[in-house]
């Protein structure tokens, strides 16, 4: 199982990893025109996941900000704001409340439940159709980490379409990554997660 502590600490928490992945996909993108129409979509559903951060007046200005902020201001696109990396980050000044209720499959959370309604409304595209399939390939993942012992493709289809109220689908084709190499990265960090525990269990003991 991937455990938080193993990650990369995120620059702001109230997007999610699910966010920072798009972003880092939106960077791999040849076309800087295609990186632009992937960020405004990537703002969308920044929107969706932080509701929150609509309170304020300028509110795509601010998620904007955040979005620069969270590519460590590498993120090549056509801004419509200045892109400053000295301006201080504004942040929201209250906790977010989490919604627990709700949820129909726990083991997908709500950020990605929140994510898939984001990208149901958005209209018919190709940025439309990356973002379900990468979706699509990171509820498998969680439905691993849930359950190792068998995931069905097909099942994760069925959810996909339950949880977009039929708005999303996969195109004609489409593979799922393979189940072993999600379950051989899962072990490769429980294993050094394992190490890092007898490391520190060992140096206790020379104390």
């Amino acid at each position: 199982m991937e455990y938080n502590t193993q990650r990369e600490q995120l620059k702001i928490a109230d997007y999610g990893r699910n966010v920072v992945k798009l972003i880092e996909y939106c960077k791999t993108l040849p076309d800087r025109e295609e990186r632009t129409r992937m960020a405004n979509t990537i703002i969308d559903v920044m929107a969706q996941v932080n509701p929150k951060v609509k309170e304020r007046a300028d509110y795509r200005h601010t998620l904007w900000d955040h979005m620069m902020f969270m590519s460590n201001y590498t993120l090549d696109v056509d801004s419509p704001y200045p892109v400053n990396p000295e301006e201080p980050i504004q942040m929201n000044p209250n906790r977010i409340e989490r919604r627990e209720s709700g949820i129909r499959y726990r083991h997908y959370g709500r950020a990605l439940e929140d994510m898939i309604k984001a990208v149901a409304e958005m209209p018919e595209s190709e940025e439309r159709n990356v973002l379900t399939q990468h979706i699509a390939n990171t509820m498998k993942r969680q439905y691993l980490q849930w359950n190792r012992d068998s995931v069905d493709d097909a099942l994760i289809e069925e959810q996909l379409a339950e949880l977009s109220e039929g708005r999303l689908s996969l195109p004609e084709g489409f593979k799922f990554r393979d189940s072993q190499e999600y379950l051989d990265s899962m072990a490769t960090m429980q294993a050094k997660k394992d190490a890092s525990d007898a490391k520190k269990k060992k140096k206790k003991k020379k104390k």
